[in-house]
């Protein structure tokens, strides 16, 4: 990837190569096809690919989120966790950086859901910056279902409920990106207001 700069200081332009374009069609190609069959849980059960497309744009266009390992590992950071997809698959077709960042923003399933609550929050001080930023956006993008278009067996409190959790999460998530932090404050001020708290 290059940042060629413009004369008088202007802004900043990204070329990719068209190596890392086929990378990152690649990357959402296999994540399609691996959430083929999964759906959101919102009341409009939107086809479950439309989360990590929405963590890898907040990233690119919120962020200015420019580096290809970060954006692939967005598209596919629920593959692992959701699908029936190994580490050793991701490091196979997308590299060690890609496997790794995916790695670490996917819970263990096999732990009760109020551990793999209470780990993410104790974790997330501890992430690469890469995976803090992707954990940051994914983040944004739930409490904004979460408010919006929550599951429609959800009551306003436990949706209050996981606003809190989601905001004592990103508060071990700061210091990587401003631009992501600013969003998810906004983003959190907007749910807040929609379900009442």
């Amino acid at each position: 990837m290059t940042n060629p700069s413009e004369e008088g200081g202007q802004s900043m332009q990204t070329v990719f190569s068209a190596e890392e374009v086929s990378q990152l069609l690649k990357a959402v190609k296999f994540a399609a096809d691996k959430h083929r069959d999964q759906r959101r849980k919102g009341a409009d059960e939107s086809p479950y690919i439309n989360h990590p497309l929405n963590v890898a744009e907040t990233l690119w266009r919120v962020g200015g989120v420019r580096d290809l390992s970060i954006i692939v590992a967005a598209v596919l950071h629920d593959t692992i966790e959701d699908t029936k997809t190994s580490p050793e698959e991701i490091e196979e077709l997308f590299g060690s950086s890609v496997r790794s960042l995916v790695e670490e923003v996917t819970d263990n399933k096999s732990l009760p859901k109020p551990e793999r609550k209470r780990l993410q929050v104790e974790h997330a001080p501890h992430l690469s910056a890469g995976a803090k930023q992707i954990k940051l956006a994914d983040k944004t993008a739930n409490i904004s279902d979460v408010a919006f278009a929550p599951p429609p067996d959800w009551p306003l409190e436990r949706r209050s409920e996981y606003l809190v959790w989601a905001e004592t999460v990103v508060a071990g998530l700061r210091g990587c990106n401003a631009k992501l932090e600013g969003h998810f404050d906004s983003t959190l001020e907007e749910a807040k207001t929609a379900v009442g708290t």
